[in-house]
C-alpha cells in the first residue's frame, strides 16, 4: 500500500456507506488485529454500531467519535436485548436513515444468528451488507498451534454447535457422520461437552482421538488444555474450563506440540495495564499483544485544548519570527500541524526556523508533516535537550515551546539562562477521568494482574490518585505482584518519590524501549 492516508484508502477500498444501510460484520475472535480491513472502514464511516460480547470492544475505537455506541451482548443464559428487539431495532435505525455497523463476534454466518438479522432487514426491505469474519473454529485452533486440516492426516473439517436451540424437540447433529469427520470444532461446548463426546465415541470415534479446548482463543488470555476424546470432559472441568471455549477433536491436535507458536510467546499468559491517553495507546497495546501479552487500557490522562487557547494562535501566526521552535511530544507536533491548517498556514510560514524535539517518536511525527528536526537528543528528557543548547549561541535568540500545561520547567529556565528569549506556551492540557474502568479494578482486586506502564510522571501520579497509594502497595507487595513498568528516569523519578520501585526502566525512553525492557525482565521477576 502506497497512500499514506490509511483512512481515505480504508473508505476507498469499501466504497460508499449509503445511509439507511446495515452493515452486519464479523469481528473476529478476539485479536482486534484480526478484523478485515473492509470491516475497519465501515467501522470508520457509521453512524451507529452494535456489539455483540465477543467482539473486542477495542475495535469500536474506529468509529468516529460521535458515533453511537449500543452493547447488546449476549452471554450463556442471558440475552441483554431479545433477538427480535434486535431486530426491529436495527430496522428502525436504518429507517431512520443512519448507518449501522452490527459487530458480530467472529463470523456473523456462523453460530452468529447474522442469517436471522439478515432475513429480518431482507423482509423490512433494509438495504444490507455481509462482511465476513474469521471464525473461532479457524483462529483459536491457528493460535493454538493446531492446524484445522493437513495432508498428512485429515481432508475434512466439520463445524458444530456444541449447544443447540433449547427449544428445539430432537437434536439434527449427526454424530454417526461426525464421528468419520477428521477434525470436528464444536463451538459454545463447554456445558455439554461431555454429552458431545460420549456421542462421538459411541458412534466410532476412537476414545483415544486427542483433543483441545482453547478458551479466550487468540487473546492473551488464551488458556489450552489438551487431552483424549474420553477424558477431556473431566479434565476441563476439573481445571475450571469456563466459556468462551472452543473445542477441537481429531488427529491434528497432536501437531500442537510442534507448531505450538502463540504461547510461546515472550510475554504471553502476562496481563499488562496501560494508562495512555486512549488515542495514544494502540502503538503500545499493538507491541504488547505481538509478545502474546493481554492488554487492559485505564487511561489516567486525557487531552483537552489549554485554558488559553488564543496563545498558540497568537505565536503560529507570528512563527518566522521565532528561531527556534522545541515540541517535547508527539502530541505538541499534533497540535501545531491541526492549529496551522486552521489558520491557513503551511510549512512556508516557518521559514528558517529550526526544529528541536524530544524523543524519536516526536520527531517521527514530524517527518509525517516533511518537517525534518535539526536537534533530537541522546536521551529522550528534557534536561539532554537543555544540554544541547547549552552547546549553541543561544544569546538573544527567541525560542517557541509548544508543549502540555503541566509540563516541567527544567528545559524553559535552561534556555532563559543559556541568554535565549523563550516563550512557553501550553500546547493542550491533561485531564485526569474521574475513575478507573471497572474491569480493571476488578482485574487488580483479583490478582491477575502482572504489569501496570507508565508513560509519564502524570500517567502515574493520576493513577495514584484515583486508585489510593495504599491499594497499589497491596497489590505491589503480593505473592504474585503487580510490577511497575516505568518509560525513563523522570517517571521513575516520581514513582520513587511515591514510595515505590519501578520493577524496569527502559534503556531507550521510548513505547518499543519500554516493551523490551518488559521483555527482558521475563514473567518470573527481573534479574
Amino acid at each position: 500500500m502506497t497512500n499514506p492516508n490509511v483512512s481515505t484508502w480504508l473508505a476507498e477500498l469499501a466504497g460508499p456507506f449509503e445511509p439507511g444501510t446495515v452493515v452486519l460484520a464479523g469481528a473476529g475472535p478476539g485479536d482486534p488485529g484480526l478484523i478485515s480491513l473492509k470491516a475497519a472502514a465501515r467501522l470508520s464511516q457509521c453512524d451507529t454500531v452494535l456489539y455483540d460480547q465477543l467482539a473486542n470492544p477495542e475495535l469500536l475505537s474506529l468509529a468516529p467519535d460521535d458515533a453511537e455506541r449500543v452493547y447488546v451482548g449476549k452471554a450463556a443464559g442471558l440475552h441483554s436485548v431479545p433477538q427480535d428487539q434486535l431486530n426491529q431495532r436495527l430496522v428502525d435505525l436504518a429507517h431512520a436513515g443512519r448507518r449501522i455497523v452490527r459487530l458480530k463476534g467472529g463470523d456473523p454466518f456462523v453460530f452468529g444468528r447474522g442469517g436471522e438479522e439478515a432475513e429480518a432487514l431482507a423482509a423490512a426491505g433494509v438495504r444490507f451488507e455481509i462482511i465476513p469474519g474469521i471464525t473461532a473454529a479457524v483462529a483459536a485452533p491457528a493460535y493454538a498451534g493446531i492446524p484445522v486440516t493437513h495432508r498428512d492426516w485429515t481432508s475434512t473439517f466439520a463445524l458444530v454447535t456444541g449447544h443447540e436451540d433449547p427449544t428445539k424437540a430432537d437434536s439434527n447433529i449427526d454424530f454417526a457422520a461426525l464421528a468419520r469427520i477428521g477434525t470436528v470444532a464444536f463451538y459454545m461446548g463447554v456445558r455439554n461437552l461431555a454429552a458431545n463426546c460420549e456421542q462421538l465415541v459411541a458412534n466410532g470415534l476412537a476414545p483415544d482421538t486427542p483433543a483441545a479446548v482453547i478458551r479466550c482463543g487468540t487473546s492473551g488470555d488464551q488458556r489450552t488444555l489438551v487431552a483424549t476424546v474420553s477424558d477431556i470432559a473431566a479434565r476441563a472441568a476439573a481445571e475450571g474450563i469456563t466459556p468462551p471455549a472452543m473445542t477441537i477433536i481429531g488427529r491434528v491436535v497432536g501437531l500442537r506440540d510442534r507448531l505450538n507458536w502463540f504461547e510461546a510467546l515472550p510475554l504471553f499468559g502476562q496481563t499488562v495495564v496501560i494508562t495512555r491517553t486512549r488515542h495514544q495507546s494502540s502503538a503500545l497495546a499493538s507491541r504488547l499483544r505481538a509478545m502474546g501479552a493481554s492488554v487492559l487500557e485505564a487511561p489516567t490522562i486525557a487531552l483537552a485544548p489549554p485554558d488559553n487557547p488564543t496563545a498558540v494562535d497568537a505565536a503560529l501566526k507570528r512563527i518566522a519570527s521565532y528561531d527556534w521552535l522545541v515540541l517535547t511530544s508527539v502530541n505538541g507536533v499534533d497540535v501545531l500541524v491541526d492549529r496551522m491548517r486552521a489558520l491557513g498556514l503551511d510549512a512556508r510560514a516557518l521559514g528558517s526556523l529550526k526544529l528541536a524535539a524530544i524523543g524519536s517518536a516526536t520527531g517521527q511525527r514530524l517527518r509525517e508533516h516533511f518537517l525534518e528536526p535539526d536537534v533530537i537528543p541522546e536521551q529522550f528528557v528534557a534536561e539532554s535537550l537543555a544540554a544541547e543548547f547549552t552547546q549553541r549561541d543561544m544569546d538573544g535568540k527567541r525560542v517557541l515551546m509548544l508543549r502540555a500545561d503541566i509540563a516541567r520547567p527544567a528545559l524553559r529556565d535552561a534556555l532563559r539562562g543559556c541568554g535565549a528569549m523563550c516563550d512557553d506556551v501550553a500546547a493542550y492540557a491533561t485531564i485526569a477521568p474521574e475513575a478507573l474502568p471497572a474491569a480493571v479494578l476488578d482485574r487488580l482486586e483479583a490478582g491477575t494482574v502482572d504489569w501496570i506502564t507508565f508513560t509519564s510522571s502524570s500517567t502515574f501520579a493520576n493513577f495514584v490518585t484515583l486508585l489510593g497509594a495504599e491499594r497499589l502497595r497491596t497489590y505491589v507487595t503480593r505473592t504474585r505482584p503487580v510490577r511497575l513498568a516505568s518509560i525513563g528516569p523522570i517517571t521513575s523519578k516520581t514513582i520513587r518519590d511515591a514510595g515505590f520501585e519501578p520493577a524496569v526502566e527502559a534503556i531507550e525512553h521510548t513505547i518499543p524501549g519500554l516493551v523490551q525492557a518488559m521483555r527482558e525482565c521475563g514473567s518470573d521477576g527481573c534479574a
